[in-house]
């Protein structure tokens, strides 16, 4: 088994394309009327899933809504890359729900919240 995707809703694709080109993902060009787009990915992470609300409403017959927690974590290389993309995404006017700290268990820790409302934890390993 293995993960190989994960998805959110959006109702306004450009936003929340922005929104996870500040945490470091890369999007071919969005095109007139697209409903569904994914991140590029080359390191054979799990792929990032955008998909319009509307299509997300037609395929499971209720409008979808982001829970009040993490569906997911985002690993970057250095502690140092958590403050300054905390720091992107609030200049950006976008919301950061926990700001960086040094959780017990070993890593720098941050949520963000994307322009729907899901929240995104953001992590690197300390050095010890």
């Amino acid at each position: 088994m293995k993960l190989d995707a994960v998805g959110v809703s959006s109702g306004n694709l450009k936003r929340t394309i922005v929104f996870y080109q500040l945490l470091g993902f890369v999007f071919p060009a969005l095109k007139g009327d697209e409903r569904h787009i994914e991140a590029v990915v080359t390191d054979g992470s799990a792929r990032l899933m955008i998909d319009k609300k509307e299509l997300v409403k037609e395929i499971i017959g209720e409008e979808p809504k982001p829970s009040n927690h993490s569906p997911f974590a985002i690993q970057y290389d250095r502690p140092e890359e958590i403050d300054q993309t905390c720091l992107k995404v609030q200049a950006a006017g976008f919301t950061v729900v926990k700001p960086p700290w040094d959780a017990f268990w070993g890593q720098r820790y941050a949520i963000v919240q994307d322009p729907d409302g899901y929240k995104i934890d953001l992590y690197a390993r300390r050095e010890k």
